[in-house]
């Protein structure tokens, strides 16, 4: 029986380059070659594509990122020449063709904010994971909130803001905090994920520098209202029906769940399943169903929530491609609710065909 190709897209020109190197070094060690040949396709931070050869290796060496587990080419195969490919905004020459599915494992924008789902798209390639549409308003923290808003999900104070306003008066997203939020809060770019560009704001003399710092990531950013709870997040497969795992308490090992807290290893803690009433834990789990429809996503995420006092839940955010180690809060979710690493991976790439084979054809 014919291997199906499936192309492994990492890299990327985001602030997430590493923790996309990561991901794609556990799923290119867990994905069964019996089923699978691999084509490991690698986007540089400069933005040209790695092809051929062992471009995961090449990009782990360049960002000086060590990994567990090395890619090979298989017994009896010379490795192709790694080739560095300047594409005008698609994908290299001759790539769509030998491809039967994608993996995308580009975290942060330029991978999981519906450009490249858009690239595909047109390519009529399938692939893992969430469209345009939901690509791009997942990965916006602003207009996630207003759709989570408009559907119902409980979300958290917040003022949304852009560069040229805080330029041109600052004082008024002053008087805005003060009177909406107050302090502690936090200040996040809008379009960018693993916590970075994020600071937590303890009173207004920490303002400015947190919003400048924000505004160096992203021309739009959000100030929250600071919610003293447990975090817990929820992992959710399907495409039309959806599924949502066990949920997990995140416990970050410091003040709050930073770039630092998320990949120090040993720092942050994921307790799975959370240690939660059988009820709570259902609706965290009805409620990650929901948010993951309002989007309209499909395939898979990650959903964020905070627990406030003893029963007030809070959706905090949406991943549409969360880390993907086998160590990441997504898949060790699924393994606690049965699921396995390598067959959350082949759940993927059939839920990617489905969707695909689903689309309506001129």
């Amino acid at each position: 029986m014919r291997r199906f190709r499936v192309g492994v897209i990492f890299g990327g020109r985001s602030g997430e380059h590493e923790v996309s190197l990561a991901s794609a070094a556990s799923v290119l060690a867990a994905i069964d070659p019996a089923r699978y040949e691999v084509v490991p396709i690698g986007i540089g931070k400069d933005g040209h594509w790695l092809v051929g050869g062992d471009p995961l290796r090449a990009l782990a060496d360049a960002a000086g990122v060590r990994l567990a587990l090395p890619v090979a080419a298989p017994t009896g195969e010379t490795p192709a020449a790694l080739a560095h490919v300047t594409t005008a905004g698609g994908l290299p020459a001759g790539v769509a063709a030998m491809l039967d599915v994608i993996f995308p494992l580009l975290h942060g924008p330029y991978g999981e904010d519906g450009t490249v789902q858009g690239l595909l798209e047109l390519a009529d390639l399938p692939y893992v994971g969430a469209g345009v549409l939901a690509s791009a308003v997942g990965m916006d923290k602003a207009t996630m909130k207003a759709v989570f808003r408009a559907h119902g999900l409980p979300i958290v104070s917040h003022v949304v803001a852009r560069r040229h306003e805080w330029a041109a008066d600052p004082e008024a997203i002053r008087r805005r905090v003060d009177t909406e939020l107050s302090y502690p809060c936090f200040v996040k770019p809008a379009n960018l994920g693993s916590s970075v560009g994020i600071s937590r704001v303890r009173e207004e003399t920490e303002l400015a520098p947190a919003v400048e710092l924000a505004f160096a990531h992203d021309r739009k950013i959000l100030v929250e209202r600071g919610v003293s709870g447990r975090e817990i997040e929820v992992s959710v497969l399907g495409n039309d029906e959806p599924e949502a795992s066990v949920p997990g308490e995140v416990l970050p090992g410091k003040e709050w769940y930073d770039y630092e807290a998320k990949y120090t290893q040993g720092l942050a803690k994921l307790l799975i399943p959370a240690p939660l009433d059988p009820a709570l834990a259902a609706e965290f789990r009805r409620l990650a169903i929901l948010a993951f429809r309002a989007i309209d996503a499909a395939g898979l995420a990650r959903v964020d929530f905070f627990l406030e006092g003893d029963d007030r839940i809070w959706v905090n955010e949406i991943n549409t491609i969360p880390g993907f180690t086998q160590t990441s809060a997504y898949p060790r979710l699924w393994e606690a609710s049965g699921l396995p690493y390598p067959r959350l991976i082949d759940r993927l790439i059939e839920l990617a065909l489905e969707r695909h084979a689903a689309k309506p054809r001129p």
